[in-house]
């Protein structure tokens, strides 16, 4: 709370007066009724030299008036004994709570208004076991864990530090300074405050203490401290006179403009209706925070009494007289709870030469009214009343913007919700601190933009950020001198990253770059030289195509890495195009072979399966048939079978399995046709074994920490050749191992895709990668920057800005460093992974089709084994069903059509010729007519029956010719015998009748 401007004494005097004598007439009053209650002691410590202590002892009075009214019944009334504070003075504080502890022996003291007054007044009420009740004491230290005694009833100064951290949160500020009084009150935050900025990665690069009785000049001489640094934010913690000073000399000094970000506390906040209307439209675009008071009706009716009481010399109420109403209405009512008495204090042991902090005695109501208070609950003016451990439960906080003549609620902050723009809203789900969450807010410059909150400072250091000197790979960094001015331009790929990164943070650094070099612009050393003057502090930083490894790490902090990690080795390759008189069984491999083989093989047989029975083109010899499987089957892969199917459920299965054939078929050639044109790229050393065991010449990058890596490898010192360039590594590969080159080069991944870009058609990159953390900007020990410059790396990485940095540096080399991948990708063959479920579709429609041939064939011929004899077999079931399946079909279609078609080429001869036959009587022996076979004469070979001759006529054609040649030839014998027959017949009659005329 804050001190206003003293009035004077006469009207704190006729205030007592006149609510004393109200006090007194309304017990009057009520004693008409019933039996006089009992005054219980009380001391009310206030400042009654300003308007806040008349305003407070005033709502105090109100409470006891409106709680007694309502409650009649009461057997207690308090008695209040006031006392002046004398302003701010902690001993004129003192003195007027000792005279109310030793000559009043009051029950229970409300006040100080101060918190630096109210830490003696506490350890007196301890003393004498008096509750201290304070209404406006906010100071987080002043603690009710270590003072029993103290009561507070406010909101203290920690409770607010969340919503002001949330702010912060919300708009993506970094760095925040503080500015406090100090006392008692100010100090007391900062810790809290401190770790709230912590948790919302915000940091506290100065704080900017004012003294409590600070002169203009020394107001003015810290701001002018602050606009000279680079935080733009400022969180205010001072009293209102302090602050309305404060923010009068900010805007003199231009300090309230667009750059700049307020927060002030509820120290300012909640007085904001006591100050000048200047010094607010001063503060136009502050924010402030400040609890919330619940707008109810009892709320209401209590303020329309206050604008129309006599006390028009007062200011507008706020929420401290609102606390003050509560106050009273809970001691009141503790101390009807209790049953408190007037007894006297005990007096224990006190010595004659005692002073008069010692010459009290102690309340022995004390921890019973302390009880009692600590268990009353009801609903107070500011909401429900209900303490905790001697504290006043929190409540969310308004947060408001300073626009005009007053103050405007732009959104709300709870523990549980965070930011909000509206309490009790159904559509919060979870906490949130969303700048989007607060209502319009206008900032300092009459602008509708959120400061930055930060700009380069005036008199900033700047950061020295060293940088190695090299001669090779100057794509990552180059360094160039200029001799005239003996200065240094630095660029590259790391440097345009570090640039960006820094461009990222929340706040802005002054740097500069310094090349690690000796005078004569040589390298001053390696790498880890580089890495140890940044832990000497010789440097601020080091930029540049530095590795993160783990003995670097143990001097100084690395960010988060911004390329790849590891180590890999590079060799030469070799083209192997047309080389090997088996290239053309590569495209597939040896899997995919064998399983294309046996589907072939099976499509085969089951072809032949289906069509055994009804298809003339499948029978035949054994020899025969197994040939036909083979020949049909291989035949499809280039669609040259010509036997017709007869069978759906082979159609069924050749549909599948063409379908299989074509893309097999189109793959094969795709890629056999792909290796036999295409450069075929192989490294000629795929690991580091070989090296090892051949003894070969490796090399590594001059200043590396390669070199280190390659000896823990095994790797002979002699054999190891360094590099400076991505020429020299050429020329050592040129060379060629024993001949003053190398067999292989190790080199980190960023490293190796820049060579290779280069030399994309000689070199490869093959072999295990060796984990290490990639390149990184670094940091000495414990810096603060560390997680802010990670968090930027995080976000300059995953935008466009990282690739429009590599296309810069990289972009012309790229597409042939990817090709040549893509060679080497291309010699792998297909396998069987890439088909499997064509494979599954063709095995899953050819089992079927067998499934359903062997039901539908069981089903016709289920009577032959059925009529078997029951005393057989299996194996003989099995193969006198096998003899049934190797005939024809007689039934099938295919069949019935040929038989109808030869017989329409005969014309009809058969049948007719068959009828002519039997017109002779000759195909059948009847009883009238003798048999031919009886004759001496009939020599000739026995006839067929006409029957039978039908029915072999009906059921195959060959039968049917056979059968008419031997009819033909048999009946060419039975007319010769007959003419034979006749001819003898007419000799014997001739003779007969010759001799009977001779008779």
């Amino acid at each position: 709370m804050g001190k206003i401007p003293s009035r004077q004494l006469i009207f704190s005097l006729c205030l007592f007066f006149d609510l004393s004598l109200n006090t007194s007439t309304a017990h009057m009053a009520m004693a008409q009724n019933q039996t006089v209650p009992i005054n219980v002691d009380v001391g009310v410590v206030l400042n009654m030299d300003n308007s806040f202590g008349k305003m407070g002892l005033s709502c105090i009075s109100m409470a006891l008036l409106d709680l007694y009214a309502s409650n009649s019944h009461y057997r207690t009334r308090l008695f209040l004994h006031t006392r002046d504070s004398k302003g701010d003075d902690i001993v004129g504080a003192a003195a007027a709570a000792l005279d109310l502890l030793k000559n009043v022996e009051v029950k229970a003291i409300i006040g100080p208004p101060y918190s630096m007054q109210a830490n003696f007044l506490i350890d007196l009420g301890d003393k004498a076991q008096v509750p201290i009740i304070s209404f406006s004491a906010t100071s987080p230290s002043l603690s009710s864990i270590q003072s029993p005694y103290f009561v507070r009833v406010a909101q203290k100064d920690s409770s607010q530090v969340n919503a002001i951290s949330a702010i912060v949160q919300a708009f993506g500020w970094r760095k925040v300074v503080p500015i406090y009084v100090d006392n008692e009150f100010g100090k007391g935050i900062i810790p809290f405050l401190t770790d709230a900025l912590g948790n919302v990665n915000a940091r506290v690069p100065y704080r900017s203490v004012i003294p409590s009785m600070a002169t203009d000049d020394q107001i003015v001489a810290e701001l002018y401290k602050l606009r000279t640094m680079q935080t733009r934010v400022f969180i205010v913690h001072v009293l209102s006179p302090l602050g309305s000073r404060m923010f009068t000399k900010a805007k003199q000094l231009g300090m309230m403009s667009q750059d700049y970000a307020w927060i002030i506390t509820d120290g300012i906040t909640n007085e904001i209706n006591l100050m000048d209307t200047s010094v607010i439209e001063s503060m136009l675009g502050v924010i402030g925070v400040k609890p919330y008071i619940p707008k109810t009706k009892e709320l209401q009716e209590f303020n329309t009494r206050w604008q129309l009481s006599d006390l028009s010399f007062i200011p507008e109420l706020n929420i401290f007289g609102i606390w003050a109403y509560d106050s009273a209405t809970a001691l009141a009512m503790a101390t009807e709870k209790a049953r408190l008495t007037n007894d006297k204090f005990q007096m224990f042991n006190v010595p004659r030469n005692a002073t008069d902090l010692e010459r009290f005695g102690i309340s022995k109501d004390g921890p019973e009214l302390l009880q009692a208070l600590s268990n009353t609950t009801f609903k107070g003016l500011a909401g429900n009343f209900q303490l905790l451990d001697g504290q006043l439960q929190s409540s969310p906080y308004e947060i408001v913007n300073l626009v005009g003549h007053g103050a405007r609620v732009v959104g709300y902050w709870t523990k549980e919700t965070g930011i909000v723009k509206e309490l009790n809203s159904s559509n919060i789900k979870a906490y949130s601190t969303s700048k989007n969450n607060f209502g319009s807010i206008i900032w300092p410059g009459d602008t509708t933009s959120p400061p930055k909150g930060w700009t380069i400072p005036t008199n900033g250091k700047k950061l020295r950020i060293g940088v190695p000197v090299k001669d090779g790979y100057t794509e990552f960094l180059q360094v160039s001198w200029n001799s005239a001015s003996n200065s240094a331009e630095v660029k590259g790929y790391c440097i345009d990253v570090f640039d960006a990164v820094m461009a990222k943070l929340p706040y802005g650094i002054p740097y500069e770059y310094i090349p690690f070099a000796t005078p004569d612009h040589k390298s001053a050393g390696s790498y880890n030289d580089l890495v140890y003057q940044v832990y000497l502090g010789n440097y601020d930083a080091a930029v540049g195509d530095v590795t993160i490894i783990a003995n670097r790490s143990q001097y100084v902090d690395f960010t988060l890495p911004y390329t790849e990690s590891g180590v890999s080795m590079i060799v030469p390759i070799k083209d192997n195009k047309g080389k090997n008189a088996w290239a053309f069984l590569k495209p597939l491999s040896w899997e995919l072979w064998l399983t294309t083989f046996c589907s072939f093989v099976f499509i085969g047989f089951l072809i032949w399966l289906l069509e055994h029975r009804i298809n003339e083109d499948f029978r035949g010899p054994p020899s025969h048939q197994v040939g036909m499987i083979f020949w049909f089957a291989f035949s499809t892969m280039v669609f040259a079978h010509e036997e017709k199917i007869k069978s759906n459920l082979a159609r069924f299965v050749l549909i599948i399995w063409f379908l299989v054939v074509l893309v097999l078929t189109q793959s094969y050639t795709a890629s056999l046709t792909s290796m036999l044109t295409v450069q075929q790229l192989q490294p000629t050393i795929t690991e580091i074994n070989q090296l090892l065991k051949n003894k070969e010449y490796v090399g590594y990058l001059q200043g590396s920490f390669v070199y280190d890596l390659l000896k823990r490898k095994n790797f002979d010192e002699s054999r190891l050749l360094q590099y400076k360039s991505l020429e020299d590594c050429d020329e050592l590969f040129s060379k060629g191992s024993g001949n003053g080159g190398i067999a292989a080069a190790f080199d980190e991944i960023p490293n190796t895709k820049l060579f290779l870009a280069k030399y994309c058609s000689k070199y490869t990159m093959v072999g295990p990668t060796y984990k290490t953390d990639g390149f990184a900007f670094v940091f000495p020990r414990g810096s603060r920057l560390v997680p802010d410059i990670s968090r930027a790396i995080l976000n300059v990485t995953e935008g466009e800005k990282m690739t429009e940095i590599e296309r810069t540096w990289f972009g012309e080399n790229t597409k042939c460093a990817d090709s040549n991948t893509s060679l080497l990708s291309n010699t792998n063959s297909l396998g069987l992974e890439s088909f499997w479920g064509l494979f599954l579709i063709a095995g899953i429609a050819a089992v079927s089709a067998l499934i359903i041939y062997v039901i539908l064939f069981l089903h016709e011929h289920w009577n032959v084994l059925r009529s078997s004899d029951p005393d057989s077999s299996i194996w003989s079931k099995l193969a006198k069903l096998l003899r049934h399946f190797d005939n024809k079909d007689l039934s099938s279609h295919t069949f019935r059509n040929i038989g109808l078609t030869e017989r329409n080429i005969c014309g009809g001869n058969c049948m007719e010729n068959l009828e002519k036959v039997s017109s002779h009587g000759n195909f059948s022996q009847t009883p009238q007519s003798p048999s031919l076979s009886n004759s001496p004469h009939a020599n000739y070979p026995p006839s067929p029956t006409f029957s039978n001759l039908t029915e072999q006529c009906l059921s195959s054609p060959q039968v049917l010719l056979n059968e008419m040649v031997n009819l033909q030839a048999a009946t060419v014998h039975v007319v010769e015998a007959e003419i034979e027959l006749v001819n003898t017949n007419q000799d014997l009659q001739m003779t007969a009748g010759s001799t009977n005329e001779n008779h």
